[in-house]
């Protein structure tokens, strides 16, 4: 099947009041594993590469990129290219010559005078040259292993009025808000504030985007979706089922040294994983 845009599969799911998956890619594994789980519940998702990913893939972003872009053209289901949490401008403008079709520029780090003008340069340029743009408003904390801010801390949550505001003076199309949950989460207990997303769903003009959501409990994701969140991103879930799933086949085959073996466990624990969650945030959002 094509490339998919991000932009269509985001108001496809707007437009049905339901969730679009969008899962992290740190390995060719990773994408296979997402395509599968996928095609298992035959919805559409989105395969996420991170500043982060290409990082660890020695700064270079088109091997990973390509192999992706290849899994997806197989796969039986719409998938599409975004690359996630870019603060590196060059990286940013890497983008569209890769095969992405969005990305998430971060400024979230900055003061809020600085980030919406570096996120305003930004999505001018994305735009000029066909890319959907995502940017972060409040802090969504544990990225890079900083800790979960408190709920009371400066940042912690997005205001639904400062969030039209910067939607409007940045030009992005879709926004990563505050509302939770956190980065890196190993465990399920994340509660959402479900209230303060149907306020900034009726807020905002563009698509609400969940980071942090592998630490988010089933019935929570769902009435989050319920309450207005479309993308919902996630990463650190397939990696909890690929881990152990590794660890298990080395345990019981000390011999083993073909990595097909193992890494093939592990594959197999993540398309399970991606086709649970796909199924859950796809299908959830009567609201």
């Amino acid at each position: 099947m094509p490339l998919a845009a991000t932009a269509d599969l985001l108001a496809a799911a707007a437009a049905a009041r339901r969730g679009l998956p969008a899962f992290n890619v740190i390995s060719l594994e990773h994408a296979e594993a997402i395509a599968d789980g996928a095609e298992r519940v035959g919805t559409a998702a989105v395969l996420q590469i991170s500043q982060n990913a290409v990082r660890y893939h020695g700064g270079r972003l088109l091997p990973l990129a390509r192999a992706c872009a290849e899994v997806a053209a197989a796969a039986r289901v719409p998938l599409s290219l975004h690359l996630d949490h870019v603060e590196d401008l060059d990286l940013l403008h890497a983008a569209p010559g890769a095969g992405f079709s969005s990305a998430m520029y971060d400024a979230s780090r900055l003061p809020h005078d600085d980030n919406v003008k570096s996120t305003a340069e930004a999505a001018a340029w994305a735009h000029r040259h066909g890319l959907h743009l995502e940017a972060e408003l409040g802090r969504v904390g544990g990225k890079d292993g900083e800790p979960p801010l408190s709920p009371h801390a400066p940042g912690a949550r997005t205001d639904p009025a400062e969030a039209a505001r910067y939607v409007a003076d940045t030009g992005v199309d879709a926004l990563a808000v505050a509302v939770g949950s956190s980065h890196a989460m190993t465990t399920r207990t994340a509660a959402l504030d479900h209230a303060l997303i149907a306020r900034l769903a009726a807020a905002s003009p563009v698509p609400l985007v969940l980071h942090g959501s592998s630490g988010v409990p089933d019935e929570e994701l769902a009435a989050g979706i319920a309450a207005g969140l479309v993308k919902v991103n996630i990463g650190t879930a397939l990696n909890t089922a690929f881990t152990p799933a590794v660890r298990r086949h080395l345990a019981e085959d000390e011999r083993v040294t073909d990595p097909r073996r193992y890494l093939a466990a592990g594959r197999a624990a993540m398309a399970e994983a991606v086709a649970r969650l796909a199924a859950l945030v796809s299908s959830s959002g009567s609201r």
